[in-house]
């Protein structure tokens, strides 16, 4: 029998109010790891962790010198590999800080998680500057005096690179091309291996027709849009990068070519002349590369080489007989 008269809604409030205080509402209570997931996103996206891919040249020059399959080796080189990839990943942190405003009004970068607000400019600043100091720190330790040494080089450069040298013309590719060297040296440096200088020489030269390459693909897609990429580009004409990434293409080939006729120490009781044969493979990657550059469609290097499969095998057939000749099978 339902209860009627001017005092059952009082009562079915009194009701309401006790079930309410028995039952604790839902949802209500924090949830701390909530906020915490999204920045913890912006801090790797920031991170930039598709350019990770750059660090494996860690393994460049004790993969030259044919000690590269060792218990010691590949444990001092995934060091270095992640103390690289921390000072890498500081500077993308504290190039985004710094450049917030600025990125805020760009129609691409103001997507970036620091720019957009997901990650404060603080929290980066703060991260970058503790992986910074932690990662020369740890490679004290962990590898060499000699690794921490040029990891602190390589920060103390790129920071530099980001607050001023990057609107220098000339001096911004030579920066970037020698973070590139810095890479592939330190991994012989990890190991206390000699680099030889065929080898600085023909990755020095790649990493900058690599670098030119992109710097001129851009100014060529860039052409009638200016300010929709980095400012420096309206500074360079297309002419000059085309010079710089032929004129880098040029002596890379010619360093390696004088490494693979070099004939000294070297024992022949290979079945094959690998080192010769390697010439063909690297010069050809260097021309396929080089039909990308002219086009204007070489962008990062590492998205080059994977869209195009040819120039994929023709890398992997390189490699091959590379391993060969450092083999000497």
């Amino acid at each position: 029998m339902t209860e009627t008269g001017p005092f059952a809604g009082a009562a079915h409030t009194q009701e309401t109010a006790l079930h309410e205080k028995r039952t604790p509402p839902r949802h209500t209570l924090p949830r701390p790891r909530g906020p915490l997931r999204p920045l913890l996103g912006g801090l790797l996206r920031t991170a930039r962790p598709k350019q990770w891919v750059k660090n494996i040249l860690v393994v460049a020059a004790p993969a030259a010198a044919g000690q590269l399959f060792t218990r010691h080796a590949l444990t001092q080189l995934a060091l270095v590999f992640v103390l690289f990839t921390a000072c890498a990943a500081a500077v993308y942190l504290i190039n985004d800080a710094r450049d917030a405003d600025a990125d805020r009004a760009h129609p691409t970068k103001r997507h970036r998680p620091v720019a957009s607000g997901q990650v404060p400019v603080p929290v980066a600043y703060a991260v970058g500057a503790v992986l910074g100091l932690l990662a020369p720190a740890a490679a004290v330790w962990l590898v060499s005096p000699a690794v921490s040494a040029l990891l602190a080089a390589y920060l103390g450069m790129q920071l530099v690179y980001c607050v001023s040298l990057k609107h220098v013309l000339v001096v911004d590719l030579v920066i970037v091309t020698t973070g590139f060297l810095m890479r592939a040296m330190i991994g012989g440096l990890a190991l206390g291996i000699p680099l030889s200088r065929w080898f600085l020489i023909t990755t020095g030269f790649g990493a900058l027709f690599m670098v030119s390459a992109k710097r001129y693909s851009e100014a060529v897609q860039m052409a009638g849009k200016a300010g929709a990429t980095r400012a420096l580009l309206t500074e360079y004409t297309p002419g000059y990068l085309r010079f710089v990434w032929q004129l880098a293409a040029g002596v890379a080939v010619l360093g390696y070519c004088l490494w693979a006729l070099e004939e000294g120490g070297v024992p022949h009781t290979s079945v094959l002349p690998w080192r010769q044969l390697s010439m063909v493979a690297f010069i050809l990657a260097i021309l396929r590369y080089a039909v990308f550059a002219d086009r204007g469609t070489a962008g990062e290097p590492e998205d080059v080489v994977l869209r195009d499969r040819a120039l994929a095998l023709i890398g992997l057939v390189w490699l091959a007989m590379y391993g060969l000749a450092v083999a000497n099978w």
